[in-house]
C-alpha cells in the first residue's frame, strides 16, 4: 500500500481524534444505545435507530483513521528546504487584485482550506511545487486562470 505524507501536526491531530472517539464517543454511544433499549419496541424508538446510526459513523471513522494512521508518512517539515514541496507554508499575492494569501501545502487527510491548508493535489498546490521566491505562476481554476506570485516560501 501507498504511505500517506502527513506533517506532524497533521499527525498529531487524527490521532487525537482517533483516541477521542475510542475513548471518549465509544462508550458513550454504546451506553445511549443501552439506554434506549430499555425504553421497550425497537422497531418505534428513534433515540435507538439514531444512537445505531451514529454508532455506525463513529466505527466507519475509526476505520479510517486507523488505516490512515497505519500508513502514514511523517514529514518533518522544518528539515525541509528550497523550492516549494510538501509542507512548504507559501505566501501569495494574486496579480489581479493585490489579494495575499498564505497557504501550507499538506496531503488530503490534512487539507482544510478555511484554515490554510491546501490539498497537494489541488491545481494550485500542482502550479507551485517545484517553484521559487518571486516567481509566477498561472492556475486555471473553475472561475479562469489566476496569475500569483510567490512572495515567501517557509517550511516551519
Amino acid at each position: 500500500m501507498e504511505k500517506i505524507p502527513l506533517t506532524r501536526a497533521g499527525f498529531n491531530k487524527l490521532d487525537a481524534e482517533l483516541k477521542h472517539l475510542k475513548t471518549v464517543e465509544r462508550p458513550a454511544i454504546i451506553r445511549a444505545i443501552s439506554e434506549a433499549r430499555e425504553h421497550g419496541d425497537l422497531s418505534e424508538n428513534a433515540e435507538y435507530h439514531s444512537a445505531k446510526e451514529k454508532q455506525s459513523f463513529i466505527e466507519g471513522r475509526v476505520k479510517e483513521l486507523e488505516g490512515v494512521i497505519s500508513l502514514a508518512d511523517v514529514i518533518d517539515v522544518a528539515k525541509l528546504s528550497g523550492t516549494i514541496k510538501f509542507g512548504a507554508t507559501v505566501e501569495l499575492v494574486d496579480e489581479d487584485t493585490d489579494e495575499e494569501k498564505t497557504y501550507q501545502i499538506v496531503g488530503e487527510y490534512e487539507a482544510d482550506i478555511e484554515n490554510g491548508k491546501l490539498n497537494m493535489q489541488s491545481p494550485l498546490s500542482r502550479a507551485l511545487i517545484g517553484k521559487e521566491e518571486g516567481d509566477s505562476v498561472d492556475v486555471r481554476t473553475p472561475g479562469g486562470t489566476r496569475s500569483y506570485e510567490i512572495l515567501k516560501i517557509t517550511f516551519a
